[in-house]
């Protein structure tokens, strides 16, 4: 395969080291960043925080003013998604693989947090919030990759001798 830009060889172990490199940067930047919400707001942690259907959705609909906590997961989740496409530049680092891989993600903690809830989402807002996180995260990842590979390739300065 000598004179080709990118590899076309499917590679496993490349592709799962990549999905789990992801899926890393997605929960660890999540914590980092409810984490510091909850700093800001003097709230305690919990993995409820991280997978509850529930929690996010009862405080976003709060109807206390006070009750900013959801609001501050929603951000969470979306500061989360401008992380995660960072992620993906650095990991993936192909524009054509940023969807595959921002819905990867989303899907494994789809089915983490069912499990941890033990039951499918049904609220529409979960659903809204995930969706805008996931396009997020892809257009935002599309974009970096694609300045990385739309750089110039530099050509030697120097004269040819091999004409």
């Amino acid at each position: 395969m000598a004179g080709q830009f990118r590899s076309s060889v499917w590679d496993p172990v490349l592709i799962i080291a990549q999905i789990l490199t992801m899926q890393s940067v997605f929960y660890v930047s999540l914590g980092a960043w409810v984490c510091i919400l909850d700093v800001l707001l003097g709230t305690n942690r919990s993995l409820e925080q991280l997978f509850g259907y529930e929690f996010m959705i009862h405080n976003l609909q709060a109807t206390q003013l006070t009750d900013v906590q959801g609001r501050f997961l929603m951000v969470a989740y979306f500061c989360n998604a401008l992380t995660g496409s960072a992620g993906l530049w650095f990991v993936v680092q192909r524009t054509k693989l940023c969807w595959d891989f921002s819905v990867t993600a989303h899907l494994v903690h789809l089915v983490i947090c069912w499990i941890f809830n033990g039951w499918f989402p049904s609220m529409l807002s979960w659903w809204l919030i995930t969706v805008i996180s996931v396009i997020m995260m892809t257009v935002l990842g599309e974009f970096l990759c694609m300045r990385t590979e739309m750089k110039a390739i530099p050509l030697g300065v120097g004269p040819r001798t091999d004409l």
